[in-house]
Protein backbone atom coordinates (compact mmCIF):
# COMPACT_ATOMS: atom_id res chain seq x y z
CA UNK A 1 0.00 0.00 0.00
CA UNK A 2 1.19 3.85 -1.16
CA UNK A 3 0.90 5.85 1.98
CA UNK A 4 0.49 9.07 0.36
CA UNK A 5 -2.26 7.52 -1.47
CA UNK A 6 -4.18 5.76 0.98
CA UNK A 7 -7.58 6.50 3.02
CA UNK A 8 -7.75 6.44 6.66
CA UNK A 9 -10.99 5.31 7.78
CA UNK A 10 -12.39 5.82 11.72
CA UNK A 11 -16.15 4.59 11.79
CA UNK A 12 -18.67 4.00 14.48
CA UNK A 13 -18.63 0.23 14.69
CA UNK A 14 -17.06 -2.67 13.24
CA UNK A 15 -19.82 -3.57 10.66
CA UNK A 16 -19.90 -0.02 9.42
CA UNK A 17 -15.98 0.05 9.21
CA UNK A 18 -16.16 -3.07 7.19
CA UNK A 19 -18.96 -2.15 4.73
CA UNK A 20 -17.25 1.50 4.21
CA UNK A 21 -14.12 -0.39 3.43
CA UNK A 22 -15.62 -2.88 1.14
CA UNK A 23 -17.71 -0.12 -0.63
CA UNK A 24 -14.37 2.03 -1.26
CA UNK A 25 -12.18 -1.07 -1.97
CA UNK A 26 -14.73 -1.74 -4.61
CA UNK A 27 -13.70 1.24 -6.35
CA UNK A 28 -9.76 0.21 -6.13
CA UNK A 29 -9.05 2.90 -3.56
CA UNK A 30 -6.71 1.76 -0.99
CA UNK A 31 -8.49 1.90 2.59
CA UNK A 32 -6.51 1.96 6.03
CA UNK A 33 -9.45 1.34 8.83
CA UNK A 34 -8.63 2.58 12.26
CA UNK A 35 -9.46 1.20 15.20
CA UNK A 36 -9.29 4.53 17.33
CA UNK A 37 -8.17 8.00 17.46
CA UNK A 38 -4.96 7.30 18.55
CA UNK A 39 -4.15 4.94 15.58
CA UNK A 40 -5.99 7.44 13.06
CA UNK A 41 -3.46 10.19 14.08
CA UNK A 42 -0.30 7.68 14.14
CA UNK A 43 -1.80 6.73 10.68
CA UNK A 44 -1.84 10.18 9.39
CA UNK A 45 1.67 11.03 10.35
CA UNK A 46 2.62 8.30 8.40
CA UNK A 47 1.18 9.92 5.28
CA UNK A 48 -2.54 9.77 4.07
CA UNK A 49 -4.08 10.80 0.66
CA UNK A 50 -7.81 11.48 3.05
CA UNK A 51 -9.97 10.86 6.40
CA UNK A 52 -13.29 9.31 6.26
CA UNK A 53 -14.77 9.45 9.75
CA UNK A 54 -18.43 9.11 10.74
CA UNK A 55 -19.68 12.03 13.35
CA UNK A 56 -19.31 9.87 16.91
CA UNK A 57 -15.80 9.49 16.61
CA UNK A 58 -15.06 13.36 17.02
CA UNK A 59 -16.76 12.94 20.41
CA UNK A 60 -13.81 10.98 20.85
CA UNK A 61 -11.73 12.29 24.33
CA UNK A 62 -8.55 11.88 22.06
CA UNK A 63 -10.06 14.25 19.70
CA UNK A 64 -7.56 17.10 20.44
CA UNK A 65 -4.62 13.97 19.26
CA UNK A 66 -6.14 14.85 15.87
CA UNK A 67 -6.69 18.70 15.79
CA UNK A 68 -3.34 19.09 16.87
CA UNK A 69 -2.00 16.91 14.21
CA UNK A 70 -3.57 18.70 11.21
CA UNK A 71 -2.81 22.30 12.93
CA UNK A 72 0.80 20.92 12.35
CA UNK A 73 0.93 20.09 8.50
CA UNK A 74 3.07 21.32 6.28
CA UNK A 75 2.66 24.64 4.53
CA UNK A 76 1.70 22.84 1.05
CA UNK A 77 -0.55 20.31 2.77
CA UNK A 78 -4.40 20.37 3.89
CA UNK A 79 -5.38 16.69 4.59
CA UNK A 80 -8.98 16.90 2.81
CA UNK A 81 -11.60 14.53 5.61
CA UNK A 82 -14.84 13.74 4.91
CA UNK A 83 -17.42 13.61 7.80
CA UNK A 84 -20.85 11.14 7.84
CA UNK A 85 -23.22 12.54 10.45
CA UNK A 86 -25.94 11.59 11.58
CA UNK A 87 -27.70 14.67 12.89
CA UNK A 88 -27.72 16.82 9.18
CA UNK A 89 -24.93 19.16 7.74
CA UNK A 90 -26.76 22.18 10.01
CA UNK A 91 -26.72 20.58 13.47
CA UNK A 92 -25.60 22.46 16.18
CA UNK A 93 -23.75 18.87 17.28
CA UNK A 94 -22.17 18.43 14.04
CA UNK A 95 -21.01 22.43 14.04
CA UNK A 96 -19.27 21.72 17.26
CA UNK A 97 -18.25 18.40 16.26
CA UNK A 98 -16.48 19.35 13.44
CA UNK A 99 -14.66 22.75 15.13
CA UNK A 100 -11.38 22.22 14.88
CA UNK A 101 -10.82 20.46 11.28
CA UNK A 102 -9.33 22.82 8.68
CA UNK A 103 -10.63 21.20 5.40
CA UNK A 104 -13.71 18.97 5.90
CA UNK A 105 -16.86 18.19 3.77
CA UNK A 106 -19.84 16.83 5.88
CA UNK A 107 -22.22 14.10 4.32
CA UNK A 108 -25.46 13.09 6.23
CA UNK A 109 -26.12 9.40 6.68
CA UNK A 110 -27.58 7.01 5.43
CA UNK A 111 -25.42 8.04 2.28
CA UNK A 112 -25.54 6.79 -1.20
CA UNK A 113 -22.66 4.58 -2.21
CA UNK A 114 -21.88 6.69 -5.72
CA UNK A 115 -22.30 10.00 -3.70
CA UNK A 116 -19.13 8.14 -1.42
CA UNK A 117 -17.22 7.44 -3.62
CA UNK A 118 -17.95 10.40 -5.83
CA UNK A 119 -16.87 12.22 -2.98
CA UNK A 120 -13.78 10.51 -1.87
CA UNK A 121 -12.53 10.59 -5.36
CA UNK A 122 -12.42 14.14 -5.56
CA UNK A 123 -10.73 14.16 -2.08
CA UNK A 124 -8.04 12.35 -3.75
CA UNK A 125 -7.50 14.49 -7.01
CA UNK A 126 -7.50 17.00 -4.66
CA UNK A 127 -4.93 15.69 -2.65
CA UNK A 128 -2.75 15.15 -5.79
CA UNK A 129 -2.31 18.26 -6.37
CA UNK A 130 -1.35 19.25 -3.16
CA UNK A 131 1.56 16.67 -4.08
CA UNK A 132 2.15 18.32 -6.87
CA UNK A 133 2.48 21.28 -4.75
CA UNK A 134 4.87 19.69 -2.75
CA UNK A 135 7.06 18.35 -5.76
CA UNK A 136 7.42 21.92 -7.10
CA UNK A 137 8.13 23.38 -3.72
CA UNK A 138 10.98 20.44 -2.82
CA UNK A 139 12.99 21.64 -6.56
CA UNK A 140 12.39 24.87 -5.85
CA UNK A 141 14.23 24.81 -2.43
CA UNK A 142 16.79 22.40 -4.40
CA UNK A 143 17.41 25.15 -6.73
CA UNK A 144 17.53 27.60 -4.60
CA UNK A 145 19.76 25.98 -2.30
CA UNK A 146 21.83 24.84 -5.32
CA UNK A 147 22.10 28.68 -6.64
CA UNK A 148 22.79 29.83 -2.89
CA UNK A 149 26.00 27.65 -3.35
CA UNK A 150 26.90 28.64 -7.29
CA UNK A 151 26.86 32.29 -5.93
CA UNK A 152 29.49 31.62 -3.10
CA UNK A 153 31.36 29.73 -5.76
CA UNK A 154 31.21 32.21 -7.87
CA UNK A 155 32.30 35.08 -5.26
CA UNK A 156 35.37 32.59 -4.13
CA UNK A 157 36.31 32.28 -7.84
CA UNK A 158 36.18 35.79 -8.72
CA UNK A 159 37.99 36.69 -5.60
CA UNK A 160 41.07 34.03 -6.47
CA UNK A 161 42.47 35.74 -9.65
CA UNK A 162 41.80 39.02 -8.02
CA UNK A 163 44.56 38.41 -5.40
CA UNK A 164 47.61 37.83 -7.46
CA UNK A 165 46.40 40.84 -9.76
CA UNK A 166 46.26 42.86 -6.97
CA UNK A 167 49.62 41.92 -5.55
CA UNK A 168 51.22 41.99 -9.24
CA UNK A 169 49.95 45.70 -9.51
CA UNK A 170 51.48 46.25 -5.80
CA UNK A 171 54.70 44.62 -7.20
CA UNK A 172 54.82 46.49 -10.25
CA UNK A 173 54.19 49.85 -8.77
CA UNK A 174 57.29 49.58 -6.35
CA UNK A 175 59.54 50.39 -9.23
CA UNK A 176 62.21 48.03 -7.95
CA UNK A 177 61.71 44.78 -10.14
CA UNK A 178 64.32 43.92 -12.96
CA UNK A 179 62.53 43.36 -16.71
CA UNK A 180 62.58 39.29 -15.87
CA UNK A 181 60.57 39.90 -13.21
CA UNK A 182 58.32 42.48 -14.56
CA UNK A 183 57.62 39.60 -17.88
CA UNK A 184 56.80 36.85 -14.70
CA UNK A 185 54.35 39.28 -13.20
CA UNK A 186 52.94 40.13 -16.72
CA UNK A 187 52.17 36.54 -17.66
CA UNK A 188 50.84 35.94 -13.66
CA UNK A 189 48.45 38.75 -14.51
CA UNK A 190 47.34 37.54 -17.80
CA UNK A 191 46.35 34.38 -17.11
CA UNK A 192 44.01 35.36 -14.03
CA UNK A 193 42.39 37.91 -16.33
CA UNK A 194 42.03 35.02 -18.70
CA UNK A 195 40.65 32.88 -16.44
CA UNK A 196 37.87 35.89 -15.24
CA UNK A 197 37.05 36.01 -18.49
CA UNK A 198 36.56 32.63 -19.54
CA UNK A 199 33.95 32.04 -15.93
CA UNK A 200 31.81 35.45 -17.73
CA UNK A 201 31.83 33.88 -21.24
CA UNK A 202 30.49 29.99 -19.75
CA UNK A 203 27.91 32.10 -17.92
CA UNK A 204 26.79 34.16 -20.49
CA UNK A 205 26.68 31.14 -22.91
CA UNK A 206 24.83 28.59 -20.50
CA UNK A 207 22.43 31.95 -20.70
CA UNK A 208 22.90 32.25 -24.65
CA UNK A 209 22.14 28.46 -25.00
CA UNK A 210 19.31 28.41 -22.81
CA UNK A 211 17.20 30.58 -24.49
CA UNK A 212 18.22 29.12 -27.89
CA UNK A 213 20.52 32.44 -28.91
CA UNK A 214 23.44 30.11 -30.07
CA UNK A 215 23.64 29.17 -33.84
CA UNK A 216 25.81 25.86 -34.38
CA UNK A 217 27.75 27.05 -37.92
CA UNK A 218 27.08 23.35 -39.53
CA UNK A 219 30.81 22.53 -42.14
CA UNK A 220 32.38 19.35 -42.12
CA UNK A 221 34.74 19.06 -39.12
CA UNK A 222 37.04 16.53 -38.97
CA UNK A 223 37.30 15.34 -34.75
CA UNK A 224 41.26 14.56 -35.10
CA UNK A 225 42.23 18.30 -35.51
CA UNK A 226 38.85 19.36 -33.00
CA UNK A 227 40.55 17.11 -30.64
CA UNK A 228 43.77 18.19 -30.98
CA UNK A 229 43.25 21.83 -30.58
CA UNK A 230 41.81 21.25 -27.02
CA UNK A 231 44.50 19.05 -26.20
CA UNK A 232 46.52 22.01 -27.00
CA UNK A 233 44.11 24.22 -24.98
CA UNK A 234 44.36 22.00 -22.12
CA UNK A 235 48.11 20.80 -21.89
CA UNK A 236 48.86 23.95 -19.24
CA UNK A 237 46.67 22.53 -16.87
CA UNK A 238 47.25 18.99 -17.40
CA UNK A 239 51.22 19.58 -17.37
CA UNK A 240 50.69 21.65 -13.90
CA UNK A 241 49.18 18.86 -12.28
CA UNK A 242 51.71 16.06 -13.28
CA UNK A 243 48.97 13.83 -15.37
CA UNK A 244 49.58 11.59 -18.00
CA UNK A 245 47.67 12.35 -21.14
CA UNK A 246 46.85 9.39 -23.68
CA UNK A 247 45.36 10.19 -26.91
CA UNK A 248 44.05 7.48 -29.23
CA UNK A 249 42.81 9.14 -32.73
CA UNK A 250 43.10 7.40 -36.36
CA UNK A 251 44.20 9.73 -38.92
CA UNK A 252 42.52 13.21 -39.09
CA UNK A 253 39.16 11.39 -37.19
CA UNK A 254 35.80 10.75 -37.98
CA UNK A 255 34.09 13.46 -40.46
CA UNK A 256 30.75 15.32 -38.67
CA UNK A 257 29.20 18.27 -39.46
CA UNK A 258 29.43 21.14 -36.91
CA UNK A 259 30.89 23.89 -35.32
CA UNK A 260 34.66 23.57 -35.04
CA UNK A 261 34.65 26.30 -32.38
CA UNK A 262 32.03 24.84 -30.28
CA UNK A 263 33.33 21.33 -30.44
CA UNK A 264 36.93 22.56 -29.64
CA UNK A 265 35.26 24.10 -26.49
CA UNK A 266 33.03 20.95 -25.20
CA UNK A 267 36.31 18.72 -25.30
CA UNK A 268 38.17 21.19 -23.56
CA UNK A 269 35.85 21.40 -21.05
CA UNK A 270 35.70 17.97 -20.67
CA UNK A 271 39.60 17.62 -20.56
CA UNK A 272 39.45 20.44 -18.44
CA UNK A 273 37.24 18.66 -16.16
CA UNK A 274 39.21 15.24 -15.94
CA UNK A 275 42.24 16.80 -15.12
CA UNK A 276 40.61 19.30 -11.94
CA UNK A 277 38.92 16.27 -10.33
CA UNK A 278 41.79 13.83 -10.63
CA UNK A 279 44.43 13.57 -8.16
CA UNK A 280 48.24 14.52 -9.04
CA UNK A 281 49.89 12.38 -11.41
CA UNK A 282 46.98 10.97 -13.04
CA UNK A 283 45.95 8.57 -15.80
CA UNK A 284 43.82 10.54 -18.66
CA UNK A 285 42.87 9.48 -21.84
CA UNK A 286 40.53 10.94 -24.81
CA UNK A 287 39.63 8.47 -27.68
CA UNK A 288 38.08 8.92 -30.93
CA UNK A 289 36.48 6.20 -32.53
CA UNK A 290 33.55 5.22 -35.16
CA UNK A 291 30.21 3.12 -33.88
CA UNK A 292 26.67 2.76 -35.76
CA UNK A 293 26.86 5.08 -37.84
CA UNK A 294 27.88 7.44 -34.79
CA UNK A 295 31.22 9.64 -34.28
CA UNK A 296 32.46 8.63 -30.25
CA UNK A 297 34.99 10.80 -28.23
CA UNK A 298 35.69 9.12 -24.92
CA UNK A 299 37.46 11.36 -22.19
CA UNK A 300 38.57 9.06 -19.04
CA UNK A 301 40.15 9.75 -15.96
CA UNK A 302 40.84 7.65 -12.99
CA UNK A 303 40.01 10.52 -10.78
CA UNK A 304 37.56 10.60 -7.63
CA UNK A 305 34.97 9.22 -9.80
CA UNK A 306 31.06 9.52 -9.78
CA UNK A 307 28.35 8.72 -6.92
CA UNK A 308 25.23 7.07 -9.15
CA UNK A 309 22.84 9.74 -8.01
CA UNK A 310 25.10 12.09 -9.85
CA UNK A 311 25.78 10.26 -13.16
CA UNK A 312 22.91 12.36 -14.90
CA UNK A 313 22.65 15.10 -12.57
CA UNK A 314 26.16 16.17 -12.91
CA UNK A 315 24.97 18.02 -16.65
CA UNK A 316 22.39 19.75 -14.62
CA UNK A 317 23.08 23.83 -13.85
CA UNK A 318 25.02 25.02 -10.70
CA UNK A 319 25.43 21.16 -9.94
CA UNK A 320 28.92 19.91 -8.93
CA UNK A 321 30.02 16.70 -6.63
CA UNK A 322 31.25 17.28 -3.06
CA UNK A 323 33.68 15.08 -2.87
CA UNK A 324 34.53 16.49 0.94
CA UNK A 325 38.16 17.49 -0.21
CA UNK A 326 39.68 20.35 -1.48
CA UNK A 327 40.90 18.93 -4.58
CA UNK A 328 38.62 20.23 -7.08
CA UNK A 329 37.94 23.53 -6.07
CA UNK A 330 37.56 26.11 -8.78
CA UNK A 331 35.10 26.10 -11.17
CA UNK A 332 31.58 26.75 -11.00
CA UNK A 333 29.78 24.07 -11.76
CA UNK A 334 28.25 25.05 -15.39
CA UNK A 335 30.83 23.36 -17.93
CA UNK A 336 29.05 20.01 -18.52
CA UNK A 337 25.88 21.76 -18.49
CA UNK A 338 27.56 23.40 -21.59
CA UNK A 339 28.94 20.81 -22.79
CA UNK A 340 25.43 19.00 -23.07
CA UNK A 341 23.92 21.67 -24.68
CA UNK A 342 26.11 22.28 -27.23
CA UNK A 343 26.42 18.25 -28.02
CA UNK A 344 22.86 18.64 -28.29
CA UNK A 345 22.71 21.38 -30.89
CA UNK A 346 24.47 19.04 -32.87
CA UNK A 347 22.14 16.69 -32.83
CA UNK A 348 24.53 14.25 -30.48
CA UNK A 349 24.47 13.04 -26.72
CA UNK A 350 26.73 12.70 -23.81
CA UNK A 351 26.63 10.30 -21.26
CA UNK A 352 28.72 9.73 -17.47
CA UNK A 353 29.82 6.95 -16.17
CA UNK A 354 31.78 6.03 -13.21
CA UNK A 355 31.84 2.34 -11.53
CA UNK A 356 32.15 4.65 -7.55
CA UNK A 357 33.85 7.34 -5.90
CA UNK A 358 37.38 6.45 -6.08
CA UNK A 359 36.82 4.69 -9.79
CA UNK A 360 37.25 7.77 -11.74
CA UNK A 361 34.50 8.49 -14.71
CA UNK A 362 33.89 8.13 -18.29
CA UNK A 363 32.59 10.84 -20.50
CA UNK A 364 30.63 9.69 -24.16
CA UNK A 365 29.93 11.94 -26.17
CA UNK A 366 28.57 10.59 -29.69
CA UNK A 367 27.96 13.04 -33.05
CA UNK A 368 26.35 11.86 -36.49
CA UNK A 369 28.93 11.00 -39.05
CA UNK A 370 29.18 12.65 -42.04
CA UNK A 371 29.52 10.57 -45.18
CA UNK A 372 30.45 13.23 -47.66
CA UNK A 373 32.08 16.34 -47.79
CA UNK A 374 35.05 17.61 -47.69
CA UNK A 375 37.06 17.54 -43.75
CA UNK A 376 38.48 19.79 -41.59
CA UNK A 377 38.67 23.84 -41.01
CA UNK A 378 40.92 26.28 -41.40
CA UNK A 379 42.71 27.83 -38.99
CA UNK A 380 42.60 31.49 -38.27
CA UNK A 381 45.37 33.92 -39.10
CA UNK A 382 47.51 34.42 -36.38
CA UNK A 383 46.74 37.42 -34.62
CA UNK A 384 49.40 40.42 -33.92
CA UNK A 385 50.72 41.71 -30.20
CA UNK A 386 50.65 45.19 -29.76
CA UNK A 387 54.25 45.36 -29.66
CA UNK A 388 54.18 43.94 -33.81
CA UNK A 389 51.17 45.68 -34.80
CA UNK A 390 51.68 48.93 -36.76
CA UNK A 391 48.55 50.92 -36.79
CA UNK A 392 48.13 53.77 -39.24
CA UNK A 393 45.22 54.73 -37.78
CA UNK A 394 43.12 58.15 -35.82
CA UNK A 395 41.27 56.39 -33.44
CA UNK A 396 38.50 57.92 -31.26
CA UNK A 397 38.43 55.96 -27.89
CA UNK A 398 35.60 56.84 -25.97
CA UNK A 399 34.69 55.42 -22.45
CA UNK A 400 33.69 56.67 -18.62
CA UNK A 401 35.66 54.30 -17.28
CA UNK A 402 38.83 56.40 -16.86
CA UNK A 403 40.78 53.48 -16.33
CA UNK A 404 39.43 51.31 -19.07
CA UNK A 405 39.83 54.29 -21.53
CA UNK A 406 43.34 55.19 -20.45
CA UNK A 407 44.74 52.07 -20.44
CA UNK A 408 43.39 50.69 -24.07
CA UNK A 409 44.26 53.97 -25.05
CA UNK A 410 48.34 53.50 -23.96
CA UNK A 411 47.97 50.35 -25.88
CA UNK A 412 46.44 51.98 -29.05
CA UNK A 413 49.35 54.46 -28.87
CA UNK A 414 52.00 51.46 -28.29
CA UNK A 415 50.59 49.89 -31.30
CA UNK A 416 51.18 52.93 -33.65
CA UNK A 417 48.33 55.08 -33.44
CA UNK A 418 47.27 58.40 -32.95
CA UNK A 419 44.76 58.17 -30.25
CA UNK A 420 42.01 60.75 -28.42
CA UNK A 421 40.79 59.79 -25.58
CA UNK A 422 37.25 60.93 -23.97
CA UNK A 423 35.41 60.18 -21.02
CA UNK A 424 32.19 61.48 -22.20
CA UNK A 425 30.24 61.81 -25.47
CA UNK A 426 29.85 65.58 -25.09
CA UNK A 427 33.86 65.79 -24.29
CA UNK A 428 34.39 63.28 -27.52
CA UNK A 429 32.64 65.56 -29.71
CA UNK A 430 34.40 68.55 -28.41
CA UNK A 431 38.12 67.17 -28.57
CA UNK A 432 37.13 65.41 -32.08
CA UNK A 433 36.33 68.42 -33.26
CA UNK A 434 38.10 69.65 -36.77
CA UNK A 435 40.31 66.29 -36.05
CA UNK A 436 39.86 63.54 -38.68
CA UNK A 437 39.20 60.19 -37.33
CA UNK A 438 39.67 56.47 -38.99
CA UNK A 439 38.02 54.46 -35.95
CA UNK A 440 35.90 55.54 -33.34
CA UNK A 441 35.63 52.98 -30.46
CA UNK A 442 32.80 53.96 -28.03
CA UNK A 443 31.86 52.58 -24.97
CA UNK A 444 28.07 51.82 -24.70
CA UNK A 445 26.85 52.52 -20.99
CA UNK A 446 27.66 56.00 -20.59
CA UNK A 447 25.51 58.60 -18.61
CA UNK A 448 23.79 61.64 -20.05
CA UNK A 449 25.05 60.46 -23.66
CA UNK A 450 25.24 56.56 -24.52
CA UNK A 451 27.18 55.21 -27.40
CA UNK A 452 24.73 54.82 -29.68
CA UNK A 453 23.66 58.69 -29.73
CA UNK A 454 26.95 59.79 -30.10
CA UNK A 455 27.66 57.10 -33.14
CA UNK A 456 24.96 59.52 -34.61
CA UNK A 457 26.37 62.47 -33.74
CA UNK A 458 29.47 61.36 -35.58
CA UNK A 459 27.67 60.30 -38.53
CA UNK A 460 26.99 63.51 -38.88
CA UNK A 461 30.51 64.52 -39.88
CA UNK A 462 31.69 65.58 -43.11
CA UNK A 463 34.10 62.79 -43.21
CA UNK A 464 31.56 60.50 -41.57
CA UNK A 465 31.69 57.85 -45.10
CA UNK A 466 34.97 56.13 -44.06
CA UNK A 467 34.65 56.34 -40.02
CA UNK A 468 34.52 53.00 -38.82
CA UNK A 469 32.12 53.12 -35.70
CA UNK A 470 33.21 49.77 -33.15
CA UNK A 471 31.20 48.99 -29.90
CA UNK A 472 32.99 47.69 -26.79
CA UNK A 473 31.00 46.83 -24.43
CA UNK A 474 29.80 44.68 -21.75
CA UNK A 475 26.26 44.50 -23.42
CA UNK A 476 26.14 40.72 -25.31
CA UNK A 477 22.85 39.79 -26.32
CA UNK A 478 20.98 39.20 -29.48
CA UNK A 479 18.55 42.11 -29.13
CA UNK A 480 22.18 44.63 -28.43
CA UNK A 481 23.78 43.61 -31.29
CA UNK A 482 20.59 44.29 -33.20
CA UNK A 483 20.23 47.56 -31.94
CA UNK A 484 24.21 48.50 -32.56
CA UNK A 485 23.83 47.45 -36.15
CA UNK A 486 20.87 49.73 -36.23
CA UNK A 487 23.16 52.49 -34.95
CA UNK A 488 25.46 52.22 -37.65
CA UNK A 489 28.39 50.39 -35.70
CA UNK A 490 30.29 48.04 -38.17
CA UNK A 491 31.75 45.58 -35.24
CA UNK A 492 30.62 44.64 -31.63
CA UNK A 493 32.97 43.92 -28.96
CA UNK A 494 32.80 42.57 -25.71
CA UNK A 495 34.85 43.90 -22.37
CA UNK A 496 37.14 42.71 -21.52
CA UNK A 497 38.18 43.02 -25.15
CA UNK A 498 40.87 40.66 -26.84
CA UNK A 499 43.60 42.77 -26.85
CA UNK A 500 44.44 40.69 -30.13
CA UNK A 501 41.27 40.61 -31.99
CA UNK A 502 41.56 44.22 -31.53
CA UNK A 503 44.55 44.80 -33.20
CA UNK A 504 43.70 42.24 -36.08
CA UNK A 505 40.51 44.34 -37.16
CA UNK A 506 41.63 47.76 -36.76
CA UNK A 507 44.74 46.75 -39.36
CA UNK A 508 42.03 45.79 -41.79
CA UNK A 509 40.63 49.36 -41.46
CA UNK A 510 41.79 51.62 -44.23
CA UNK A 511 43.38 54.94 -43.58
CA UNK A 512 44.86 58.27 -45.16
CA UNK A 513 47.37 58.98 -42.65
CA UNK A 514 50.92 57.09 -43.24
CA UNK A 515 52.22 54.19 -40.51
CA UNK A 516 54.36 55.97 -37.62
CA UNK A 517 58.42 55.52 -38.51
Amino acid sequence: MNDEQRILLRMATAKDTAMTADVLARARLEVLPCADMTGLVRAFEGGAAAMVVCEEALVDADLPLLTDALAGQPTWSDLPILVLGRHGAASAALRRAVHGLPNHTVLEKPIRVATLVSAVSSMLRARQRQYQVRDLFEDLRGTDQRRSEFLATLAHELRNPLAPIRTSLALLSSGRLDTAAEARLHRITTRQVDHMVRLVDDLLEVSRVSRGKVQIEGLPVRLGSVVGEAVELCRPMIAAAGHKLTIDVEGPGPLVRGDAVRLVQVFSNLLNNAAKYTPPHGQLGIRVRESEGMAVVEVRDNGIGLSPGMLDAIFDIFVQEDDGSKLAQGGLGIGLTLVRSLIELHGGSVTASSEGRGHGALFTVRLPLLSTGSAGHDAAPPHPSASEAQLALNVLLVDDNRDAADSLGMLLEAAGARTTVAYSGAQALELSQGQSIDVAILDIGMPEMDGCQLAQRLRERPDASRLTLIALTGWGQERDRQRLATAGFQHHLLKPVKIEELLRLLQGVPSEIAPRG
